[in-house]
């Protein structure tokens, strides 16, 4: 009897120390991969920095992960016609988080932004009125950028909201050298397309509820586009209003009486069209 005991006891010892270790083992585990995740999410480096183009002093917004090592490609992004804010600023912290070192382009300078229409109008004008000067501002800032060891000065996008993203397409016509450029709910009056200037691949994504810019501009645009031999990627939303990306644009549309409005499902398709398209550009 004093043997069986024995041996029992002998028995649920070696049982305690089997589970105990598996205990110990899986909370290794679980510690191992916490530290794994810990060390694969995003960290943001965020960074307000001031740049000059011609005496004007511009307020930019810089973010990277600093999880990455080494360069990766940059992308810049341009404003909507209400000047550089938050929104923006949150689209920057997005395309960092998907490796990418971001910036944020004050395109009017001093930080300005507009509280209404008239005034967005008014600062918007001058660069619909001599598409150049959005050249000379994104040049000071890729300037800016290029002092970043973590900017892959070979691999270099832009995208743009509504005044952005025409924008942006006038950067590509003008021939900047530019691995790609997209266009989110932007005019398509554009600088004139010339063959054989434009390097960049661009990506337009367009609202076809979009009154600002009706189906006889698209024709136009495409026109343009098809004669100067220029390729280019055309993706169209149902239902998606001018500024369709843009969570504040229904508030915006109610309290001034202007048809923008928010779309969910256009802005998450548009958002997956974008990381589709630099996955391939930036190859």
């Amino acid at each position: 009897m004093t043997t069986k005991t024995s041996t029992m006891k002998s028995f649920k010892s070696l049982l305690l120390t089997i589970f105990t270790s598996a205990i110990v083992l899986m909370s290794c585990k679980n510690e191992d991969k916490k530290k794994e995740v810990e060390m694969t999410a995003p960290i943001l480096k965020e960074e307000n920095v001031i740049y000059e183009d011609d005496g004007l002093s511009m307020n930019g917004f810089v973010v990277y992960d600093e999880n990455i090592k080494g360069a990766r490609p940059a992308v810049f992004i341009i404003h909507e016609w209400w000047g550089l804010s938050d929104y923006t600023k949150m689209r920057a912290r997005e395309l960092a988080k998907l490796g990418y070192i971001a910036m944020a382009i004050d395109l009017y300078g001093g930080g300005k932004q507009a509280d209404n229409p008239a005034t967005a109008q008014e600062l918007a004008t001058p660069f619909y009125e001599n598409n150049s000067k959005c050249v000379t501002r994104f040049v000071a800032a890729e300037n800016l950028l290029k002092k970043y060891p973590q900017m892959d000065s070979t691999k270099v996008a832009a995208i743009g909201y509504c005044f952005g993203g025409t924008q942006v397409l006038n950067l590509a016509l003008y021939g900047l050298p530019l691995k790609g450029v997209v266009s989110f709910h932007g005019g398509l009056e554009t600088y004139p397309a010339s063959i054989g200037l434009t390097n960049a691949q661009i990506l337009i994504c367009h609202g076809e509820a979009d009154s600002f810019v009706p189906e006889s501009q698209v024709v136009q645009f495409k026109a343009m586009m098809d004669s100067a031999k220029i390729p280019y990627q055309f993706k169209s939303y149902k239902d998606a209003t001018h500024a369709f990306t843009n969570p504040d644009a229904t508030a915006s549309g109610e309290k001034f009486k202007i048809p923008i409005k928010y779309n969910a499902a256009a802005d998450t398709a548009s958002w997956n069209d974008m990381k589709d398209f630099f996955e391939k550009t930036f190859k």
